[in-house]
């Protein structure tokens, strides 16, 4: 049964001991745009995120929070949150990084690309002109070069940054694949989830944004997920699901 909500916009921010960055994250996203509701995802984090946004919500009413067993992927959290905003009738759904990583102050062009400039899906690019990365090192900038190269090549993805998280979707074409099998548990979730809207003839843009590498706690990306990920394009490629 649909919670009542007011918004028709909800984000979903995956956590798994983000308790140093939440509150912040929280307020940013409210002060940037205030009429939307806040999904929180928590994997059972031991540093106490999901308590925390368990009181927070006290008294917040736009703040929602989705506990979890325990750490079972990027991929399978974004999905919960996307069959969430299906479940609770919600036009837009955008989901970005708990970390800081992605800017709040880019959310309204992000909203407006979806909801008046003709796109499916619109995404929050470090690949296209304007756009850019601070605070990596170069293997790391090579991972995702090559993981987005190997997504464009295997899965026929025209964008230019399909592994970045930031990203506006319109619900009413979720709806057509939240019931989908995904092959992915982990980042790989976000090039499959964009392959999986092209075959269902969905249109993409990007604005551009400039990802800033979180300050507080340990990113989760290894050269095991850039695996992974080439991995399951393969698989996609080749047997198309």
């Amino acid at each position: 049964m649909s919670e009542d909500k007011k918004n028709d916009t909800v984000i979903s921010l995956a956590t798994y001991n983000e308790r140093e960055n939440i509150q912040t994250m929280i307020e940013q996203i409210f002060a940037n745009v205030s009429d939307v509701d806040i999904l929180v995802v928590d994997d059972n984090s031991p540093d106490g995120t999901g308590d925390f946004v368990a009181e927070y919500q006290c008294n917040e009413p736009r703040l929602k929070l989705l506990r979890r067993a325990g750490k079972l992927g990027l991929g399978t959290a974004m999905l919960d949150a996307m069959r969430y905003a299906v479940d609770n009738d919600y036009k837009y759904y955008i989901n970005m990084d708990a970390d800081m990583s992605h800017s709040p102050t880019y959310i309204p062009t992000l909203l407006e690309g979806v909801v008046s400039g003709g796109c499916d899906v619109m995404i929050g690019s470090r690949y296209v002109r304007g756009g850019g990365v601070e605070g990596w090192a170069a293997s790391r900038r090579w991972m995702s070069y090559l993981v987005n190269l190997g997504a464009r090549f295997l899965l026929g993805l025209k964008t230019f940054d399909n592994s970045g998280s930031f990203r506006c979707y319109k619900v009413e074409l979720l709806k057509k694949i939240v019931s989908d099998v995904f092959i992915s548990k982990g980042y790989s979730f976000l090039e499959e989830v964009l392959f999986r809207l092209k075959k269902k003839n969905a249109t993409f843009g990007e604005i551009p944004i400039t990802f800033i590498d979180r300050q507080y706690g340990r990113s989760k990306i290894d050269k095991k997920e850039a695996i992974a990920a080439i991995i399951v394009f393969l698989r996609l490629g080749i047997f198309g699901r």
